[in-house]
């Protein structure tokens, strides 16, 4: 892995002059923004029993079916596409590389993003005097979560890209992965066919993938280390399968 951080910085470069990644950056500002701001609305209006932070971590996944997409839809489509990934691998670096250097550049680049929202909390903190508008346990919880859960959904991203030619599709890919792991999951937990006492190990499988119900644990400060596990053992699993999907097309290309 001595190659590492060279792969790092290359890639940290190109995501920085990549027209997508302004894109996302913009569109994912502006609108934590506006959810931002209508939650604030919403508390001059009427006394909420949840803090702001908690209302504003619950909208998580609409950012990032979008932003993890176009976050990591060219790295490794785009260089398939042109060709240069072969030329890449001709040097002295492997593919294992290659693929954590992209992997870690976007996931940098996505945690750098959502950090950039802190500064909704900042100003908040500066021009109001309730104590109770800036809980920090909901607070430090959700980017924590944020942080943890990013580690497989930046993952999911690369290997979406690792799967096709097209960064288009790659996105298409990515997104569809991200709504069945995040809204499918929640969607398959409130089922009631599951309640059936032959499906308790699928139940129990569910409830532990549930991604909005680990949100909830990590706002109010559980720390649980199953959840952990499942991120970080889902996100090594996906990097897994896109390393052998890149040797696999270079196989047989």
């Amino acid at each position: 892995m001595k190659h590492f951080p060279t792969l790092l910085s290359h890639e940290l470069r190109m995501l920085l002059v990549s027209p997508s990644t302004y894109i996302a950056g913009t569109a994912f500002l502006f609108f934590m923004g506006f959810i931002f701001t209508g939650i604030l609305e919403s508390y001059a209006k009427t006394a909420q029993d949840a803090s702001p932070a908690q209302e504003f971590f619950q909208l998580f996944w609409f950012p990032v079916f979008f932003m993890v997409p176009l976050l990591t839809m060219k790295c490794l489509a785009e260089e398939r596409r042109l060709g240069t990934i072969e030329t890449l691998l001709t040097t002295p670096v492997t593919t294992t590389e290659v693929v954590l250097g992209k992997y870690a550049a976007a996931y940098l680049l996505y945690v750098g993003l959502w950090g950039a929202t802190g500064g909704f909390f900042y100003i908040l903190k500066k021009f109001s005097s309730d104590p109770l508008l800036l809980d920090s346990g909901p607070l430090f919880g959700g980017y924590l979560f944020v942080a943890i859960s990013g580690l497989l959904f930046v993952a999911i991203g690369v290997f979406a890209s690792s799967l096709s030619r097209n960064q288009a599709v790659a996105g298409i890919l990515a997104f569809i992965m991200l709504v069945v792991l995040i809204m499918g999951g929640n969607w398959l937990g409130r089922a009631d066919f599951l309640n059936r006492d032959v499906l308790a190990p699928a139940k129990a499988a569910v409830d532990y993938a549930q991604v909005f119900a680990h949100l909830e644990d990590f706002a109010r400060g559980v720390v649980d280390a199953r959840q952990i596990l499942f991120y970080l053992s889902g996100a090594v699993l996906a990097l897994i399968f896109s390393i052998l999907s890149v040797e696999a097309k270079l196989l047989h290309s």
